[in-house]
């Protein structure tokens, strides 16, 4: 049944090799060996394959195909789950399967060379070859005594064309020398030219038809590696890929047009971080092999990187940071230069160049020689991009002032003080309408317009649209003239606004307003509102850009103002009242939401409903026992939001399922909106509190206490939930991954954030991702570790947690160095993690970070006992150390600590970041 099954795949290995282990699959194909006649007791490099029937034939070329797979497959790095409480009962048999692999894997090696001879000589045949079938199986079991011949059942499978098969021989074969190349470099032209001819094949068959399974993409990732390893490459693909390119720089040791090139894409960002990173790694490695010359370089692509990074509002290397702390004037005014060839000037965005202010407000703060520092910030790119508050706060530490520039802006002349112009045909008008954004300039129009023809003008274009609150309200006026100007001078100010234009967007709305004060007090009114709104939007948006200067109080008194007001027959919109709320929170006005906004406006706006109650729970933080009264309502708000209900349907037997869950309709907001209020918050407390409810909520929810995640002030919450069922999992999940996702975005250096967000990866198992935001929160609050790292940011459970990371990802030897990190070192910890032989970190480059003499000593005694002795003269080299030496004063251990878990986290954040 098992060769049926495979033969009905048509022996594709890929699938057999996904879903049967080692052992299963070696007994399977060596029974397929048996029923296909291969001569017992004959090796395989004995037999001549031209010679054999062609399903016989086929049976051995599978065999040694799967051989050379399989080497090549167990020399790759495989992630090792740790089996639970419920499965300790089963690890005999996974250790006795663990051993079987390793036994077929030491005969498949052992084999290697003959599985290559025979594959090798199978491209010599040109006749096609036969796979056996359901039918041919059925043939063989029918007459088990036929002889080993051209047989109907030997010629009765599935033919195999030459091409076919050769193209998948040369992929394998290609694969087992590339593997072989790690030790042998002259091998990789071997592997490049079965990959070539694999190509070659691969552009001739019928992709539909064919029955070779090669992985497209990873024939093409080997073959752009072996042209890279063997120093050969087309020029003609040189010239069009960046990746060609920069590999031919390398080879050529043009590193003056690599730091173009880098300089280049820093424009384009064609290119990966981690390939920009990853050349920065080779030459840096040179570089400390001693190669002297490559130090400018290494800076040079240092400074691009992090460029790169800064324009991608990426965090800044630990690299970099050691560059700033004693730069040369050559490095600084190079940095320059990348910073404003790396702009477009072109297509500069208000964002590219934000993030690029901060970058070089970031180089200033971090520069120590002041002339230096001058150097930066008498640049012309400075005067450009910081603001002049910016420009002022910072020549203020450098000890220096700048004077700042008071820019008036000429008053408007009134609205109605405008000439008519001669008019010209209707389409042309028409179009000048759709154009302009000059208010004066869209009533001129407007008359013209209306003096050639009397219809609805408003309708000219589709895009001019109006809140529906407002549009009963418009279509009302009387006069046609001034209901077209109102309506689309309403629609072209809302269009500024949602481009951030809102310069023009306050000529339109003062021009509206100034329009409709004569005839309307409630479109007046509605004018107001949408000023107000466009005020808060526009200050907003320079606080995201990093203006966090106060709003003047005259804002702060139209917003209140807003806030107190009482409706009469009104259209309101809700947004007006969303971004109120939102501005008052951002701004830390908590004691006004809290007691003096009308409880009917509470009432009928849940936005401020729900700012209510976050300004009420924040104002008490952090507070004593009883402010958890004042936090229970925001909890049950968030978790009614955060609800589904049932929906059920009977039966015609009278019986009730259930169909399927819906969103709730009691909470006061939909999920999606609250996300969308959550994301305009931007004030770190607030920010904080709301991280800690759905932490909270998270944590109840999953009901996995070993896995829990942590956040500040979460013991004002509830610790339980009346009605769990109804919370919807996926919902609080999502939610919570979004929001701390966007707070880091807003600050990716909040050491708090951090450790949440590394929680939620590590309890999702995602521990590469856990550990690079466990190191991350280290670096924030440790200036890149050249600090000590807080002990409340580091916390036990922290560690752990690290560890745990560490172990999972099999890096053992990184484990037993965190183990000396917690309050009592975990020495059984330490010891089972050394005794692990199958290790992904780097062993005994770690040494050196031990500081602890009985880790240590373990060590020297676990590669004695396995007869290791280079690596237990390591052991025994930095035990030998004097400042580890035990008879030393307590300060002098603590110092070589310090300066051994400064080097060690460093050296971490170097390989996760």
């Amino acid at each position: 049944m098992a060769l049926k099954v495979a033969a009905h795949l048509t022996w594709d290995l890929n699938l057999l090799e996904k879903g049967l282990t080692i052992p299963v699959l070696n007994m399977l194909l060596n029974e397929f060996l048996c029923v296909s006649r291969v001569p017992p007791g004959v090796k395989h490099v004995d037999l001549d394959l031209s010679t054999l029937p062609p399903t016989t034939a086929m049976a051995v070329l599978i065999y040694n195909r799967w051989a050379i797979r399989t080497i090549v497959l167990s020399s790759f790095p495989e992630k090792q789950t740790k089996p639970g409480p419920h499965q300790l009962n089963m690890m005999s048999l996974v250790q006795q399967e663990k051993e079987l692999t390793e036994n077929i894997l030491s005969v498949l090696r052992e084999q290697a060379t003959d599985s290559i001879t025979v594959l090798e000589g199978a491209l010599n045949i040109k006749k096609d070859f036969y796979i056996h079938t359901l039918r041919s199986l059925d043939l063989l079991a029918a007459d088990p005594s036929t002889a080993n011949g051209e047989t109907e059942s030997s010629t009765a499978g599935l033919r195999i064309s030459a091409d076919h098969l050769h193209c998948q021989v040369h992929y394998d074969l290609g694969g087992i020398y590339f593997q072989q190349g790690c030790s042998d470099p002259s091998v990789y032209e071997k592997a490049k030219e079965h990959f070539r001819k694999a190509r070659e094949l691969l552009t001739k068959l019928d992709s539909s038809a064919s029955l070779c399974c090669v992985d497209e993409q990873r024939l093409a990732g080997y073959w752009s590696a072996c042209k890279t390893l063997t120093e050969t490459s087309d020029p003609g693909e040189s010239q069009h890929t960046p990746y060609g390119q920069i590999s031919c720089f390398m080879r050529n040791h043009d590193y003056g047009a690599l730091i173009e090139a880098f300089i280049r894409d820093n424009v384009t960002l064609s290119l990966p971080h981690s390939f920009r990173h990853s050349i920065q790694l080779e030459l840096l490695h040179k570089l400390q092999q001693g190669d002297r010359a490559l130090e400018e370089v290494c800076h040079k692509l240092c400074v691009c990187n992090a460029v790169r990074d800064a324009l991608e509002g990426g965090v800044l290397g630990v690299s970099f940071h050691q560059l700033l702390i004693k730069p040369s004037k050559n490095t600084i005014s190079f940095l320059l230069e990348v910073c404003t060839r790396s702009l477009d000037k072109e297509h500069r965005s208000e964002t590219s160049k934000r993030k690029m202010a901060i970058f070089i407000k970031t180089v200033c703060n971090r520069l120590e020689d002041v002339s230096l520092a001058f150097m930066v910030s008498s640049h012309k790119l400075f005067m450009e991009l910081l603001q002049d508050e910016e420009k002022k706060i910072l020549m203020e530490q450098m000890r220096k002032s700048s004077a700042t520039v008071n820019l008036s802006a000429k008053p408007l002349p009134s609205f109605y003080d405008i000439p008519a112009s001669a008019s010209v045909n209707i389409s042309q008008l028409e179009q000048q309408l759709i154009l302009s954004l000059d208010p004066r300039h869209i009533r001129q129009i407007l008359i013209e317009l209306h003096g050639m023809a009397e219809r609805p003008f408003w309708r000219v274009n589709s895009k001019w649209e109006v809140p529906v609150d407002y549009v009963n309200v418009i279509l009302a006026i009387k006069d046609n003239l001034t209901r077209d100007l109102v309506y689309i001078l309403m629609a072209k100010g809302l269009h500024c606004i949602s481009i951030k234009d809102f310069a023009h967007a306050r000529q339109l709305f003062t021009a509206c307003l100034e329009l409709v004060t004569e005839f309307s007090p409630k479109l007046r009114q509605v004018m107001l509102n949408e000023l107000l709104l466009m005020e808060v939007r526009g200050h907003e948006a320079g606080a995201a850009e990093g203006n966090m200067e106060r709003p003047p109080p005259d804002l702060v008194s139209r917003v209140r103002g807003y806030l107190e007001m009482r409706i009469h027959d009104l259209p309101l919109r809700q947004i007006v009242g969303e971004e109120c709320v939102v501005f008052m929170l951002n701004w830390r006005e908590n004691e006004y939401l809290t007691l003096q906004v009308p409880q009917s406006l509470v009432n009928s706006n849940p936005y401020i409903k729900l700012g209510q109650l976050i300004a009420s729970t924040c104002k008490e933080l952090p507070g004593p026992k009883e402010s958890r009264r004042t936090a229970k309502e925001l909890w049950e708000v968030v978790v009614q939001i955060c609800s589904v209900s049932s929906q059920h349907k009977r039966s015609s037997d009278g019986r009730v399922s259930l169909l399927k869950q819906r969103e709730s309709s009691m909470g006061i907001l939909p999920r999606s909106k609250f996300m969308t209020f959550m994301k305009k918050l931007r004030e770190p407390l607030v920010l904080t509190t709301l991280i800690s409810l759905f932490v909270r909520l998270h944590n109840i929810v999953r009901d996995d206490i070993v896995n829990e995640v942590t956040a500040e002030h979460i013991s004002i919450w509830p610790s339980s939930l009346a009605n769990l069922q109804s919370v919807d999992v996926e919902a609080v999940v999502v939610t919570l991954k979004e929001l701390v996702n966007y707070a880091l975005s807003l600050n990716p250096n909040n050491q708090l954030w951090l450790c949440t967000q590394a929680d939620i990866y590590f309890v999702t198992n995602q521990y590469s991702a856990a550990m690079h935001y466990y190191l991350q929160a280290g670096t924030v609050c440790s200036d890149y570790f050249t600090k000590p790292v807080p002990p409340d940011v580091y916390t036990d459970q922290v560690l752990k947690r690290m560890i745990k990371c560490c172990s999972l990802l099999n890096c053992h030897t990184q484990v037993a160095v965190l183990c000396q990190f917690l309050r009592e070192v975990d020495y059984m910890t330490a010891f089972k993690a050394l005794q692990e032989q199958n290790s992904h970190d780097s062993m005994d480059s770690f040494y050196d970070y031990i500081w602890d003499v009985t880790i240590l000593e373990y060590l020297t005694y676990i590669h004695h006992k396995r007869g290791e002795s280079d690596k237990r003269q390591v052991a025994i080299k930095a035990i030998g150390q004097t400042e580890l030496n035990s008879s030393n004063p307590e300060e002098v251990l603590q110092l070589a600590a310090q300066k051994r878990k400064k080097k060690f986290l460093q050296a971490l954040a170097k390989l996760y970041f």
